[in-house]
């Protein structure tokens, strides 16, 4: 490590002063409650692991201390009263010689230097690593460039994220509006649009040509409905459809001929070919074969995620898993309009009233998908709607795809600030300042005057 003038290095674990190591500081998991006096300090980003109201295991922050989590290498800068959590927890602070924040600061850049080479030995790491010791006016100006020009970043990344709600809950808007027949009011004025019955006769004569034999469920009454544009009809979903049908329940394996598609697939309402899954019985590819253009619906998740759907666009040769529902639309509906529409929130909506609740997981089966409502409109209005969404969403996208870019570019930015300051390089230098060695040899003097101190109280004790 090349150092500027007038700074030193120290052995990391001769900087500091550990507070909390051993298992006895720590509050067991099963002692962690949602409500209490003091937080629990855990693994994780948000480090936030519960609550307890156990007194003998309190750290008092009289000043700040660091808290490193050996698994995650995650470091946190604490300034208040806390308890350990159970797994994989260091709380410790700096001999005397460091601004207190400057050192957490300098702690991140170590944190970042550790090799990926094992669970639990993240700690031993920065033990026999060096970290610098600057003269400590110098650690002040520091300190104070890194919190100004964070605080820029800070307000940055704030007002980025802000833009990606709002274009989250425009996205939203987006769909709503769409299967309210508002995107299209002026494409219906300006052209010779079917009225209910004909849309109702082609549906019909759809279902007949495609051998739909199976007598379909009307709309559950329980699912809340709106006023469509005149020429639209709320129909159900097995209405439209030629039956829905499960995928596979066979075992998959991490390698085959073919993708098994499975809920984890499923991203914002297209299919991402990410942690895949694969299956050579022939059987079973030939029953569950995806064609392109199938809506695929999510039956099990978690509440919130239950009932995202996707399109299957052939680009790789694949089946799907037991957890998703094939709709098999009739060719009068159009595959982007009917995932797009199962995507929205009114159909979201009747996701909630549909779904039956276990444990962390909630289901809606097929029978329940086929009594969903579904706004239906003729098919050149389909197309007009899916161009109308997307020429919109496409917008959302690129912005979105910006946002992600800068902050990304934000993060990275973040990390050379704090090697700048690590090397000495964010500051210019005071030759005035007091070099770190006479610092540093001060600190150990007065450690050794006190504990000298202390030696000697305790003899004049045993006499």
């Amino acid at each position: 490590m090349n150092l500027p003038q007038g700074w030193t290095k120290l052995k990391f674990d001769s900087s500091i002063e550990k507070i909390s190591i051993l298992n006895e500081f720590k509050i067991k998991q099963k002692d962690y409650f949602t409500e209490g006096i003091y937080p629990i300090i855990d693994q994780g980003e948000v480090f936030i692991g519960g609550y307890s109201n156990d007194i003998q295991k309190v750290i008092k922050c009289k000043i700040p201390v660091i808290v490193f989590g050996d698994h995650t290498r995650c470091v946190k800068y604490i300034s208040f009263d806390f308890c350990a959590g159970a797994d994989g927890i260091k709380a410790f602070n700096h001999i005397g010689c460091y601004d207190s924040k400057l050192f957490y600061y300098f702690v991140q850049v170590l944190a970042k230097k550790i090799p990926d080479k094992g669970y639990a030995r993240h700690y031993q790491y920065l033990e026999k690593e060096f970290i610098p010791l600057p003269p400590l006016p110098e650690q002040h100006r520091i300190a104070a460039k890194i919190d100004s020009l964070f605080s820029e970043l800070d307000n940055d990344v704030a007002f980025l994220k802000t833009i990606k709600t709002q274009l989250a809950i425009y996205r939203q808007a987006v769909l709503k509006w769409a299967f309210e027949g508002k995107l299209t009011t002026e494409w219906r004025k300006a052209n010779d649009v079917e009225n209910q019955e004909i849309v109702i006769k082609n549906i019909m004569i759809a279902r007949e040509m495609e051998i739909c034999k199976g007598k379909y469920k009307n709309i559950e009454p329980e699912f809340p409905l709106y006023d469509l544009p005149k020429e639209w009809k709320w129909v159900s979903i097995g209405c439209i459809s030629k039956g829905v049908e499960y995928g596979t329940s066979a075992k998959s394996n991490k390698n085959g001929k073919v993708v098994v598609l499975r809920m984890g697939n499923i991203q914002n309402g297209t299919f991402v070919y990410d942690d895949l899954a694969y299956t050579s019985n022939k059987k079973e590819i030939e029953k569950y074969k995806l064609s392109e253009g199938d809506v695929l619906f999510n039956r099990t998740n978690s509440p919130e995620l239950v009932g995202k759907t996707a399109i299957y666009t052939g680009s790789i040769p694949s089946i799907f898993a037991g957890y998703l529902i094939r709709l098999n639309q009739i060719s009068y509906i159009d595959a982007k309009y009917l995932n797009y529409y199962l995507n929205s929130p009114h159909s979201k909506k009747c996701g909630n009233i549909a779904k039956t609740d276990g444990v962390n997981q909630s289901n809606i089966n097929g029978t329940k998908l086929s009594t969903y409502p579904f706004p239906l409109c003729s098919k050149p209005e389909q197309l007009a709607i899916v161009s109308a969404i997307e020429s919109r969403l496409s917008v959302c996208d690129k912005l979105e795809q910006t946002i992600d870019q800068t902050l990304a570019l934000s993060a990275s930015l973040r990390q050379s600030i704090l090697k700048k300051a690590f090397e000495g390089r964010l500051v210019p230098q005071d030759p005035n300042d007091e070099p770190a060695e006479k610092l540093l040899e001060r600190i150990k003097a007065e450690k050794a005057a006190v504990l000298a101190k202390q030696k000697q109280t305790r003899k004049r004790g045993r006499r």
